[in-house]
């Protein structure tokens, strides 16, 4: 893949890795509630599965997708009532101290990060572009998969570790009970608005 080609890839890439959605709600969430270093399992998880989503679409199961519309109304529906369910959770998390480090409340295991992509359409859509726009035909094709995977690790990594960052500093400002209510209600109601994005 060409350079220019390749930088094109990652300015796409990070413009859908970097704008609000469901992954960035989530892991400014968790880093305002546990912490950069307990949510960073979170976000391997949540680059992890955009790897194997992106795996699936450049041979082949993404083209059901094209195929079959039903497929990916049953994606839109599954990704809206996980993500309803994930707000529902950040809404109402419990109030925790960062300076402790015994708190009952664990954040969300990096396998339920990966499994989030599978139904998350905004990932798909990501995954699907990234191949269609930026993959080489013939022989150069699985070089360019492999470019874009790179690519696709490096925006996630970069700001996956910006969105943890901001929720990490709220988390510290944040002091009060009344405070970390208001934020966690505030983040599960984004979260929730994720919904309509993938419906429009």
């Amino acid at each position: 893949m060409e350079l220019s080609l390749f930088l094109s890839m990652l300015g796409f890439l990070w413009v859908a890795a970097i704008t609000p959605g469901p992954n960035n709600m989530l892991l400014t969430a968790s880093g305002a509630n546990f912490g950069f270093l307990r949510s960073f399992p979170l976000m391997i998880g949540i680059m992890i599965g955009m790897q194997v989503m992106l795996l699936m679409v450049a041979f082949g199961i993404g083209g059901l997708i094209l195929l079959y519309p039903s497929l990916h109304l049953f994606l839109k529906i599954a990704g809206s009532l996980y993500l309803l369910w994930l707000a529902w959770k950040i809404g109402t998390a419990e109030y925790e101290r960062l300076e402790t480090g015994d708190a009952p409340v664990a954040p969300m295991p990096f396998w339920q990060g990966g499994l989030l992509q599978l139904i998350n359409p905004k990932a798909w859509l990501m995954a699907l572009g990234a191949v269609a726009s930026f993959s080489l035909a013939g022989a150069g094709y699985r070089s360019s998969v492999v470019a874009i995977s790179l690519g696709m690790v490096l925006v996630n990594l970069v700001a996956g570790i910006i969105w943890l960052g901001f929720g990490s500093l709220i988390g510290r400002i944040l002091r009060s009970r009344r405070a970390w209510a208001i934020f966690n209600i505030a983040m599960g109601l984004l979260t929730a608005a994720c919904v309509l994005l993938i419906w429009r």
